[in-house]
């Protein structure tokens, strides 16, 4: 079974094109869509994803599924969905996940496409029916459709020009079409920097490139639950307290063991600030990512 994983934003070719025409079998499809943006642009996506949902039915004989995607610049959720969609299409059998990254914004394609990764890491056996993919456009519209603006507007202004036409909604057209073109030559395709949360800038954490072994889990759902600890003895302490173990030296050198492998020289999901003789220890950045996606597993491990 093949299932594809399709954020939708503002292409149609690409994502379904290139499965036509390498003839490819597609039994499922996920599509998201965002919710976030102008209305014009929330509208034209949900247009595409209704348009997509067909095509992949008629063209593909493929059954389709559809999801919101309600803050397209949030990478954490982004990542949180991505993970559950994926294992979910893993979990039905023998499917084979395609991940499509070539449309939403960024922060939603590398969030699945480090999600996909990730899951590769801690799934070995799965590694091979996982794929990330991208495919390139044969042509991008956007100067198109600014040189065909450039021709009307010319058009415009030889008729206000040689008097064959004076219409003041026709001057207002006109400026208008010079403002945007004026725009997009000294800007490009875009226009400013979004403020996201504090800042506006999104970080794209990095995935590890290694299995996450049984204890060092414990000490991820640990920092999870508790926050920073101010040094890993404290956090050697509560992991003993939990566990119903004895506070012992040994424990402790294991505690800091597990958490060198897990820290920025290793995994990469914990991170460490020196605090006079000691390190206060929290999840990093991926390490939070990894807690919030398996959450549920910290429901059922066994303690």
């Amino acid at each position: 079974m093949q299932t594809h994983i399709v954020p939708v934003g503002f292409d149609y070719d690409r994502l379904i094109a290139p499965l036509v025409r390498d003839q490819l079998d597609v039994d499922r499809v996920v599509l998201l869509e965002g919710a976030v943006g102008s209305e014009a642009n929330v509208e034209y996506s949900r247009n595409l994803a209704g348009k997509l949902e067909q095509d992949f039915q008629n063209l593909l004989g493929a059954s389709t599924e559809r999801f919101v995607v309600d803050d397209v610049y949030d990478y954490d959720t982004a990542f949180e969905t991505a993970y559950a969609l994926i294992e979910s299409e893993l979990d039905r059998g023998d499917a084979e996940v395609w991940v499509n990254v070539s449309s939403m914004p960024r922060t939603v394609s590398f969030a699945f496409a480090t999600a996909a990764h990730s899951i590769m890491v801690e799934r070995e056996g799965d590694r091979n029916r996982i794929h990330t993919y991208y495919t390139v456009p044969e042509k991008y519209l956007e100067t198109e459709l600014a040189e065909e603006l450039r021709t009307q507007a010319d058009l415009l202004e030889d008729l206000l020009d040689d008097g064959t036409a004076d219409n003041e909604r026709m001057r207002e057209r006109l400026e208008s079409a010079r403002d945007l073109l004026g725009e997009f030559d000294e800007r490009g395709t875009t226009i400013g920097a979004k403020r996201i949360g504090d800042g506006h800038i999104v970080e794209l954490p990095v995935a590890s490139f290694s299995n996450v072994k049984p204890f060092e889990k414990l000490i991820l759902f640990t920092l999870g639950e508790h926050g920073e600890f101010e040094s890993v003895s404290e956090l050697a302490q509560t992991l003993a307290r939990e566990l119903g173990e004895e506070y012992t030296d040994a424990f402790r050198s294991k505690v800091i063991y597990n958490v060198d492998r897990l820290g920025p020289g290793g995994k990469g999901y914990v991170e460490q600030e020196s605090h006079g003789k000691s390190y206060r220890t929290r999840l990093s950045r991926i390490g939070e990512l990894w807690v919030r996606s398996h959450a549920d597993d910290s429901e059922r491990f066994d303690w």
